[in-house]
């Protein structure tokens, strides 16, 4: 059997008794070997003759002197040193076992749990809320994980409920494989392989600047390039969209293929929800120091609520309206990987509902991104 060790009070005390006894030892031996000594040569300036008898008295008195004093001093100190430890062992104790008992808490998935701080210390009120802040990390985690498995299970659940119906449908003679039938049924397939590519970027996407190739790359052209592809898209929609970018940007050095994926997901979510007689604008500025793109629509726009959950994964103003226009939640997620990983920033700004929004990109002007 492990026999159990001492708790943090008892080594607290042993060490308190340690210190008590060298100082006492040191103390002792001082005064027995020093004191004795310098005490006879004080007498025999004072006209005390040796190996008389006031000299015996006076030696003996100041034995039993140093003794008392050291005694009451030792007795005086040990006692002080057992209250104090006592009391600053039970702080500690109670201290360590509220994170002992919030640690066993959180590791059986209770991420709600918190420590407050003990106040003993910068050293302890840093580790309590260390603790604090991861445990609400994991609880923002969990949190994640489990909204991120339900949009999973629906967005795959839809689209194969309907492939289920249909080829029971055709299993029981009540549909044929004419046209319009085959046309949905592709139209389901292609929901769950987009589903799947976006997942798949996504999960790319956020490794970093391992899925990042950069190199010199013209701003001009590229924004360009995006709008031209989404042109036809916008045309068919009834939404304008126009570029404005100056001909004097500086080069950026980055992947010119996933700032192509970001402002197409950009420009792809402003479409969705701007609406027929709407306007998109992209525009580029630059500084010495980094080059801004905006991409401002004249949609929909959101309410402040909504703004700090934008770029979360599968997050949806309107559940209900985006996936009635095919958008998983991933788009901007994506873009928001993508950018961090060029070093630059991302961030969305709305008036509220029917006001427009608008995206602006910030990255770092440089050869080596930074």
């Amino acid at each position: 059997m492990i026999r159990p060790r001492p708790g943090i009070g008892v080594r607290l005390l042993l060490a308190q008794t340690t210190v008590l006894l060298a100082g006492a030892a040191t103390v002792w031996i001082v005064a027995a070997i020093v004191g004795p000594p310098l005490f006879r040569e004080h007498l025999h300036r004072a006209g005390v003759s040796a190996e008389s008898n006031e000299q015996m008295h006076a030696e003996e008195a100041y034995t039993y002197a140093t003794a008392i004093s050291i005694g009451v001093a030792l007795a005086v100190s040990a006692l002080a040193a057992l209250v104090v430890t006592w009391y600053f062992s039970r702080r500690l104790q109670r201290s360590v076992t509220e994170v002992s008992v919030a640690a066993a808490a959180v590791a059986d998935g209770r991420y709600d749990v918190r420590v407050p701080l003990p106040q003993l210390g910068d050293d302890f009120d840093a580790l309590a809320r260390a603790f604090n802040q991861m445990a609400g990390r994991l609880e923002s985690v969990e949190s994640t994980r489990r909204r991120l498995f339900g949009d999973l299970a629906h967005e795959i659940r839809t689209p194969v409920s309907v492939l289920e119906a249909y080829v029971e449908a055709v299993e029981d003679g009540v549909k044929t494989l004419d046209p319009e039938t085959i046309a949905m049924l592709r139209d389901q397939t292609r929901r769950i392989v987009r589903f799947s590519d976006d997942v798949a970027a996504l999960a790319q996407a956020e490794e970093g600047h391992a899925s990042i190739a950069p190199t010199s790359v013209a701003p001009g052209s590229l924004i360009a390039a995006a709008v031209a592809g989404a042109a036809d898209r916008f045309a068919a929609k009834g939404v304008t969209v126009r570029s404005h970018v100056g001909d004097d940007l500086p080069r950026l050095w980055a992947d010119p293929d996933r700032l192509a994926q970001v402002l197409g997901n950009l420009l792809d979510n402003s479409l969705r929800h701007t609406p027929q007689g709407g306007r998109v604008d992209v525009a580029a500025t630059a500084d010495d120091s980094q080059l801004t793109i905006t991409v401002t629509d004249s949609g929909d726009g959101i309410a402040a609520e909504h703004l700090p959950h934008v770029f979360e994964r599968f997050y949806r103003v309107d559940a209900a309206r985006d996936r009635d226009h095919g958008g998983a939640g991933i788009g901007l997620a994506i873009a928001k990987a993508l950018i961090e990983a060029h070093r630059g920033r991302i961030a969305l700004s709305s008036d509220g509902p029917g006001t427009g929004t608008t995206f602006t990109v910030t990255l770092p002007i440089g050869h080596d991104g930074r």
